[in-house]
């Protein structure tokens, strides 16, 4: 009391006299003392070298680098800051011994010349997201990294000698894009397709996928930015337009969605049509058929949906109108004419007139009949009808009626009203499709069930599967769930899935330590065991709260999943039982790691605990050894020394920490001592090893995963920004060189090595992607001859594909001048 209170009775307060005021004086001598912290620790910022002064600026540009290595030059500025901060605390011991008013005037005068310095300096730390600097700590050199203002202090191992001299190059691998596993078929209309080539093509994130059902082979068309939206198939049956989502960049700034045109057969892109026109993305596009695909119709996601036709052979507007404020989910051309355009969604269904480079529309009149919710989709019959599906469960039939001469008058127009209401489904009518005979194809999404329709509407077949959407292949079906799954059979046989997903977000994934097999789990509750030989799912099973990480035990006869409640299980790979359930905490896990035995299990929870356990009997039995206890924020990554006695993880606020595990689970205060230790794996994202996987501007949550190779060659890292990146291992150099890789259309939560690394595995969030990358080896330092090589086949390759790219283009150019010369000798189009 007499430190804060100075020359005030102390007897006076505990009489209770004056108590106010005593409390408003320590108030004013606590602020007054901050101040004089500020003004100390500026003048301090002030007598630091010349670097100080780039540091300031580079803090301006959010990325550069900080040297202050100890050299005789610096010494004197670094005994310079150690007296001002000295003086700190003297003068702190000075204001309480100065009257108040006195000590008042005296700040008010020195802080005015610093206050302002010090505040623009703390502001731009702040703004600052991740920088680095490297100076000398203890006996070794040492590299602070901060992110968000916080210092992540790393040491440089023994064996570098020269930090700067070290050189960082991109890895000689390189990934290429080998399998995508999953289908969007949850939230998206218009996703499958058949090719004439005997394929199916669909899309998932930002791939089309055109999947060969006979060959069971993948090609993939990966122009898209963004996600995929919706796509449709040219009547010549090789020609495929595409439709992404607007999206944003890394700097949150709004990008232009479009429409490709490509070659299926070659997958070259022809062309682009809108970019710049449409906003925040396309949500349906449909070819015209009774000219040979010579427009392109799409509907943008504006709040107007903006409705456009557009000329194939120029790849210019030729009319656009708005549609409605109301959901749109398709639209199409009449087959037979394609001056009439139809849509569907919330409640309408509009007939369009394109005329003149005009559009009008009419709307579906109800009628009589209840006007459902949604109209989900549509189909024209054999006689030129039109018959919707609704979320009702009705297939309604839709034709011209002359106008109403005595209600509306002489002159009045037709108009489109329902026919016919059939009862189709129990729920929603999710698709409708064609036969060639006649025939129409209903697939329900509440009843699960495809109904097979004679051309007059009466029922002929029906079969059960799960939320159906139908397309024909030969006198097979193939059913795009949304379950994202696309199934193969018939009415008699059933069906059977040739592609299957994940339906909600992942985060869990890990390898196998000895087999061409890996396991993922979300927040769908399911844990899927996938083979990347065959490129299939093994086995599935659901739990009863969502798993969010995973990891194999190095027998590899049982794996471990992490749950959202705290409770983990031991899963047996053959039998798919569960051979073991525990529960730490309460809180989600977000970490399962094995030590490199198989001897030890780490489970890492969002309480700020690493949970250890002795493991027995192969991984079946578990039993608690200790709880490392010193985490300030929640359990994000870990991994394992190699000899199995020491830990090192990350938190969520940015910290890494190391831990004996033989010792008792015990924190190792000194981190310097662990500079040197080798580790099994590595998946934590703060460490000197991978300093410089972080980009510029980074906040700390950017990146969510990556995982170091077996052969501690690379790294692969899974960013916030849909990329993948493989770097070199180590990378401990800020702005390291990598490959980057896109494809996903959300942010990649996970990345692992296959057990022989010869491939990548990336998995979406919200995206529910899992994307399969091989590793293509490059040339060694020592066979510049192949290196050569390997460049001049890849120039080759662009030049080939250039050429391919002009060709394509001629001849898309050469069918749209066919098509107008039959347009004009069939006379004009009415």
């Amino acid at each position: 009391l007499r430190k804060f209170a100075g020359n005030v009775d102390i007897d006076r307060i505990y009489n209770g006299k004056d108590r106010v005021s005593v409390m408003e004086g320590r108030l004013q001598l606590q602020e007054n003392e901050i101040t004089l912290l500020k003004s100390s620790l500026a003048d301090a910022l002030r007598r630091l070298p010349r670097v100080c002064a780039c540091l300031c600026a580079s803090m301006c540009l959010c990325s550069q680098v900080w040297l202050s290595v100890s050299n005789p030059a610096h010494k004197s500025s670094y005994t310079d800051s150690l007296s001002s901060l000295s003086r700190v605390r003297r003068n702190s011991e000075k204001l309480a011994k100065d009257p108040q008013e006195k000590t008042k005037k005296r700040l008010d005068k020195k802080a005015a010349s610093s206050q302002l310095e010090m505040y623009k300096y703390v502001s731009m730390v702040q703004s600052c997201h991740t920088c680095f600097f490297i100076c000398h700590w203890l006996t070794g050199q040492s590299i602070k990294m901060f992110i968000r203002g916080r210092p992540i202090t790393m040491y440089v191992p023994s064996n570098i000698q020269n930090y700067d001299d070290l050189r960082m190059e991109p890895p000689v691998e390189k990934l290429e894009l080998d399998w995508v596993y999953g289908y969007r078929g949850r939230d998206c209309r218009a996703n499958l397709y058949l090719l004439a080539s005997g394929e199916a093509v669909y899309f998932i994130a930002c791939v089309v996928v055109l999947y060969h059902i006979n060959n069971r082979t993948q090609r993939h068309y990966s122009k898209h930015t963004d996600c995929v939206r919706c796509l449709t198939i040219h009547p010549d049956k090789v020609r495929v337009a595409s439709g992404q989502t607007a999206g944003v960049d890394k700097d949150g700034k709004p990008l232009q969605p479009y429409v490709h045109i490509w070659d299926s057969s070659t997958l070259i892109t022809l062309q682009q049509i809108g970019l710049g026109t449409f906003e925040r993305g396309v949500g349906s596009v449909a070819f015209s058929f009774a000219d040979s695909g010579a427009f392109l119709c799409v509907i943008d996601d504006s709040n107007e949906h903006m409705l456009s036709v557009w000329d194939c052979a120029k790849g210019t507007k030729h009319a656009e109108v708005k549609s409605t404020n109301e959901a749109v989910f398709t639209v199409e051309f009449n087959p037979n004419d394609s001056t009439n355009i139809i849509t569907c969604g919330k409640s309408h269904v509009y007939f369009w007139t394109l005329s003149a480079g005009s559009l009008t529309k009419k709307q579906g009149i109800f009628g009589k009949y209840k006007k459902p919710k949604f109209i989900q989709c549509f189909v024209f019959s054999l006689t030129g009808d039109v018959l919707t599906g609704d979320s009702e469960g009705n297939i309604l039939t839709w034709g011209k009626s002359p106008g109403d001469v005595k209600t509306l008058g002489k002159g009045a127009k037709e108009t489109f009203q329902i026919m016919r209401q059939t009862r189709a489904h129990d729920g929603s009518v999710f698709t409708l499709c064609m036969l060639q005979g006649g025939a129409l194809l209903s697939g329900g999404g509440k009843d699960r069930k495809i109904i097979r329709w004679s051309a007059d509407l009466a029922p002929e077949r029906e079969c059960e599967v799960k939320d159906a959407r139908a397309r024909v292949y030969g006198e097979e079906l193939l059913v795009g769930t949304t379950r994202n799954a696309i199934l193969r059979g018939t009415f008699s046989d059933g069906f059977v899935a040739i592609v299957q997903g994940h339906v909600d977000e992942m985060w869990g994934l890990a390898t196998h330590p000895s087999q061409d097999v890996f396991l993922t789990c979300g927040h769908d509750r399911l844990v899927c065991v996938w083979n990347t030989e065959e490129h299939k799912l093994d086995w599935c099973t659901t739990l009863e709260e969502y798993g969010l990480c995973a990891d194999f035990c190095p027998n590899g006869a049982v794996v471990s999943v992490g749950l959202s409640t705290g409770r983990w299980l031991v899963l047996d790979l053959q039998t798919k039982d569960i051979v073991s359930d525990y529960t730490d905490g309460n809180e989600q896990l977000s970490v399962m790691r094995y030590s490199t035995d198989g001897s030890f299990l780490a489970v890492g929870s969002h309480d700020n605990f690493i949970y250890i356990y002795n493991v027995t009997e192969s991984g079946r039995r578990y039993s608690r050894y200790g709880k490392c206890n010193g985490h300030s924020s929640f359990i994000t990554h870990l991994d394992w020394s190699k000899d199995g006695k020491y830990i090192m993880s990350n938190s969520g606020d940015y910290e890494i920490l190391y831990w004996d595990i033989a010792g008792g689970c015990k924190l190792l205060r000194n981190r310097y001592e662990s500079k040197d230790r080798e580790w099994a794996s590595y998946t934590c994202v703060l460490g000197f090893h991978v300093m410089g996987v972080w980009l510029e501007g980074s906040d700390g949550t950017d990146i969510n995963a990556l995982c170091r190779s077996h052969n501690e060659r690379m790294v692969a890292v899974a960013d916030d920004f849909c990329k993948v990146h493989l770097f070199q291992y180590p990378c401990p150099k800020p702005k390291a060189p990598n490959h980057s890789y896109e494809g996903h259309g959300s942010h990649v939560t996970n990345v692992r090595f296959t057990h022989c690394d010869s491939h990548v595995l990336s998995m979406g969030g919200k995206d529910t992607c899992i994307l399969q990358w091989r590793v293509k080896r490059g040339g060694t330092g020592d066979s510049g001859r192949e290196g050569d090589m390997e460049r001049k086949t890849e120039t080759e390759r662009i030049r080939e594909r250039l050429i391919e790219r002009q060709r394509g283009e001629n001849v898309y150019r050469e069918r749209g001048r066919e098509q107008r010369r039959e347009r004009v000798a069939s006379g004009p189009v009415a």
